[in-house]
């Protein structure tokens, strides 16, 4: 067996920091789609009618969710089989090329239906990148820390990728101040996807530059374990598996519900203007990235599953009267200090989420493991929380939206309370 060099302290902060500016862009990318939903969505769907284009670009949003499990499986194997470095490098490739093209996609009134078909496109290849990014990310970060500050290294997976979503929405805000709502509805829009395709392949760069992880490096030389694979994820790991479903279904809805949704909701139905919410969401999104690693710091002294519990409870019994004050908000203030409230409380899962998912499995089926179960419940309850919030405002019930994100929450309440503190039982420490 080859001997393995155990990287320094310099070096494993180096390569956690390099692995999360990835993450960062990854996400800007991602999240720059949402941020500007409200500008394109004429130019690729023109329609009259606001509510209905805005169905019809969350619809594609959702459609790039669905590609996730398939690029959760394919690189969450390629992850374990050649590397979380190797996963990495694959999936920020993707992602540029997504941002590229949906930057030079002709509009609806150029070439008709091709330009809504060229953005399934795009948003495919994106799909397929940020599921395979979440798993070697996880992974990766899960991996480089160490035992006992893995909760808090592991958060910066979700400052990264809320600070992407805050950089575009900070794009989003000052391209609204220096050129005005008409240049940003006919080509200002573009700009981001510009930017994000050039930061993706600098970063390219750096990720080829990271170090390789110990434990798959360790992993790679045994024979006694099978490769990753779906069957062997199935045959050997079907309850953690089950497990990493169970407890993504609430989280994720929850959170694209606060932070992605939430930005159409208090245009289209809080009654803010465009600019007005974008405030707001920079504002408290900026806080919901600082309490990240507080979070998840916390969870290396009490463990991670108090912190989950606290989450499912808080978004059980709150999520109908937060909505409801929402709709009565009549000043900014009020709405951001209700939004605050609603990121606070998810914050319990969003930081620590991904060291719980990397304690479940062992190192050579790992990036797989996370990735895919997650990818699924993904695609199935955060891909689609802003469709079918949409679809039922246009159908005039969009209450039931909020009793459905606050039963979703109760569900994985349950595995929150049934499953074992993943601190004390992690796998990665078995490595």
């Amino acid at each position: 067996m080859t001997a393995i060099a155990r990287p320094s302290s310099r070096s494993r902060l180096l390569s956690i920091i390099g692995g999360s500016a990835g993450n960062l862009v990854e996400w800007y990318d991602w999240y720059v789609y949402a941020a500007f939903a409200l500008y394109f969505a004429p130019v690729f769907f023109p329609r009259e009618d606001p509510t209905a284009q805005l169905l019809s670009t969350g619809a594609i949003f959702a459609i790039g969710f669905l590609m996730r499990p398939i690029g959760a499986w394919a690189m969450g194997i390629y992850a374990d089989r050649k590397g979380r470095k190797a996963g990495l490098t694959v999936s920020i490739l993707l992602m540029s090329g997504g941002s590229m093209l949906i930057a030079c996609t002709p509009t609806y009134a150029s070439i008709g239906v091709g330009a809504p078909i060229l953005l399934v496109l795009a948003r495919l290849l994106q799909g397929l990148s940020v599921g395979g990014e979440y798993g070697a990310s996880a992974t990766y970060l899960s991996e480089m820390a160490g035992s006992e500050r893995r909760g808090f290294w592991s958060s910066f997976q979700y400052v990264t990728l809320i600070m992407g979503q805050l950089i575009a929405l900070a794009v989003l805000l000052v391209l609204q101040r220096l050129l005005g709502e008409a240049a940003l509805e006919s080509w200002g829009w573009r700009i981001p996807f510009f930017i994000g395709g050039l930061l993706a392949l600098i970063v390219l760069v750096l990720r080829r530059r990271l170090l390789e992880t110990e434990h798959h490096q360790k992993a790679a030389q045994r024979t006694d374990v099978p490769k990753s694979s779906l069957f062997s994820l199935l045959r050997h790991h079907p309850g953690a598996a089950a497990l990493v479903v169970a407890l993504t279904a609430g989280g994720t809805l929850a959170f694209y519900t606060y932070t992605t949704y939430m930005q159409k909701y208090l245009v289209n139905s809080a009654g803010f203007s465009r600019v007005t919410a974008s405030e707001i969401m920079a504002g408290t999104l900026f806080l919901f990235m600082l309490a990240q690693p507080l979070f998840g710091a916390l969870s290396d002294r009490i463990g991670r599953r108090p912190l989950m519990i606290g989450f499912g409870l808080a978004g059980l019994l709150g999520t109908v009267p937060l909505f409801r004050a929402l709709e009565q908000a009549q000043s900014s203030a009020a709405a951001f200090a209700l939004v605050m409230a609603s990121l606070v409380a998810v914050s319990g899962y969003t930081s620590i989420n991904a060291v719980v998912k990397a304690e479940l499995f062992p190192a050579h089926i790992r990036a797989l493991g996370v990735a895919l179960p997650y990818a699924v419940a993904n695609a199935l309850f955060g891909g689609s929380a802003e469709y079918v919030a949409l679809q039922l405002k246009d159908w005039g019930q969009e209450s039931a939206f909020y009793w459905y994100v606050s039963g979703m929450i109760g569900l994985s309440l349950v595995a929150y309370v049934v499953m074992s503190e993943t601190k004390l039982s992690s796998l990665i420490d078995r490595d």
